[in-house]
């Protein structure tokens, strides 16, 4: 496996300074001094003199990252965890693409609001970014969701999520938001699109995809002129098939035919704006999307789009988590590329040992950190932290996520409670997985066949561990699975 370089104290000085700072779930949250006073940031940023001359992002942009909502599409994944802290690629959660790119886009202030099963989420983001302290004006914050004299219940959606915080968000002198699902797999540079944004002097922008086809990203449809100015809000086109722009329709674009285009769900907007619209406009509002948006363009403020041609998959079902971690396993570029060495990938640093690799045959294959690979067969998968496989164990076409904790530490839990001939965590003797997605810390006995055997499209057996979903079989989180099962 190719192991990503850790990063160091020059890159991360480089990139971002991080403080750490994370909010409390009281109101109000646990407040901690700033190790900068005020007056290093820009004073009267919200009113430059030139117009046309801004301060740096890292001065002037903070970001708003979304764990996930309630209805998450990565379910059973998402049981016990938010959309934003599903592993991925062996390393990582989802949440770090969209902190990396944040971090490599030199925006140095970053606030997660979380909410829905947010406890794995929140630790994540408090472990792998808020221990840096390399710089005064950077930081991670998690802002996890409260109740107050106020409000009483919780976030009801993301524009009332943000309505709810202002009060932490606007503790600084910035001048746009930049909102984003943190959930998503794309690598983009968010300069760029703040860029767009000023110069044309637009209220709110919105990041559109060129590279959909007729697919629906749940996040709505937008009309654009050949000024890529948004004329129009729809959650689907009435008309078929959709006329969808492409990079280059935006230069083709007449008055008589403006093309549609998918949003992708990440909206820069002007502060002051952000404020009216959500406290005067629409006070009411829960969702930005469906709302917010369509709201701002019937008032006539200035809506623009920005196109975006990159890679770009924003976990819509479990086929598109699934064949995202297989595309890591190819040599195709069509996919995300974790190994850009330009804009890494930022994460927990753990201190575990190499892989352990006994007389196994890997091929299209990525390890992950101590795992123990007896003599096995692994094509073609993904191979979490601590994953332990024994002798004759076959795997294919498969994501293993691995383990939280060693196996030794695992066997000496079990001899403690009495229970040393419970089957430990790992894939047992002679099991064979294909085209499956096995869930951290599962259990899978000997001379398994995790295959769907029978072709089923969609099962629910949670009862017995696991769940099939666009005939993927996914084996939950902590599940067992014994000797001889056929699934």
């Amino acid at each position: 496996m190719l192991q990503l370089p850790l990063p160091t104290s020059a890159t991360l000085t480089a990139k971002l300074p991080i403080l750490r700072l994370v909010r409390s779930c009281q109101n109000p949250p646990l407040r901690f001094p700033s190790s900068a006073p005020l007056s290093v940031f820009i004073s009267n940023s919200q009113k430059p003199e030139n117009p046309n001359v801004f301060p740096p992002v890292n001065q002037s942009v903070a970001a708003i990252v979304f764990g996930d909502g309630s209805e998450s599409r990565l379910y059973p994944l998402t049981k016990k965890r938010s959309g934003g802290a599903v592993p991925i690629a062996t390393n990582y959660r989802l949440i770090d693409v969209v902190v990396s790119n944040c971090i490599n886009s030199n925006i140095s202030k970053i606030y997660a609001l979380t909410q829905f099963n947010s406890t794995s989420l929140n630790s994540h983001l408090f472990r792998a970014y808020s221990g840096l302290s390399l710089g005064k004006e950077g930081f991670v914050e998690v802002i996890a969701a409260y109740q107050s004299s106020e409000g009483l219940g919780w976030f009801q959606g993301t524009a009332d999520a943000i309505r709810r915080c202002l009060w932490v968000l606007e503790e600084y002198p910035i001048l746009d938001f930049l909102v984003l699902p943190g959930h998503h797999l794309y690598r983009m540079d968010y300069q760029k699109l703040i860029e767009a944004h000023r110069n044309n002097n637009a209220d709110i922008t919105i990041s559109v995809s060129c590279a959909l086809g007729n697919r629906d990203p749940g996040f709505g449809f937008l009309k654009v002129n050949s000024k890529n100015q948004v004329l129009e809000f729809s959650e689907r086109p009435d008309r078929e098939p959709l006329n969808f722009m492409t990079a280059e329709d935006s230069m083709k674009s007449s008055n008589d035919a403006y093309p549609y285009v998918a949003s992708m769900g990440i909206y820069v907007i002007k502060r002051d704006i952000m404020t009216k619209l959500l406290t005067e406009f629409f006070p009411k509002a829960n969702e930005i999307t469906n709302e917010i948006i369509p709201g701002a363009i019937s008032m006539g403020m200035k809506v623009q789009s920005y196109k975006f041609d990159g890679y770009w998959e924003d976990m819509r079902s479990i086929e598109a988590f699934y064949q995202a971690n297989m595309d890591v396993t190819k040599r195709s570029t069509l996919g995300f590329n974790f190994y850009d060495k330009d804009s890494p990938l930022y994460t927990l640093p753990r201190c575990l040992p190499p892989t352990v690799i006994t007389d196994a045959d890997v091929t299209d294959s990525v390890i992950g950190d101590g795992c123990i690979l007896n003599r096995c067969k692994v094509k073609g998968s993904v191979v979490g932290m601590r994953t332990r496989i024994e002798d004759g164990a076959v795997i294919e076409d498969s994501v293993l996520m691995g383990s939280d904790i060693y196996q030794e530490d695992w066997i000496q839990r079990c001899k403690m409670v009495g229970k040393s001939d419970e089957i430990p965590i790992g894939i047992g003797k002679d099991s064979y997985i294909r085209k499956a997605i096995v869930d951290k810390n599962a259990r899978i006995g000997k001379n398994v066949q995790i295959v769907n055997k029978e072709n089923v499209q969609e099962g629910n057996r949670e009862a017995d561990g696991f769940v099939i979903s666009e005939r993927i079989v996914i084996v939950l989180k902590s599940a067992i699975i014994p000797d001889c099962s056929i699934i």
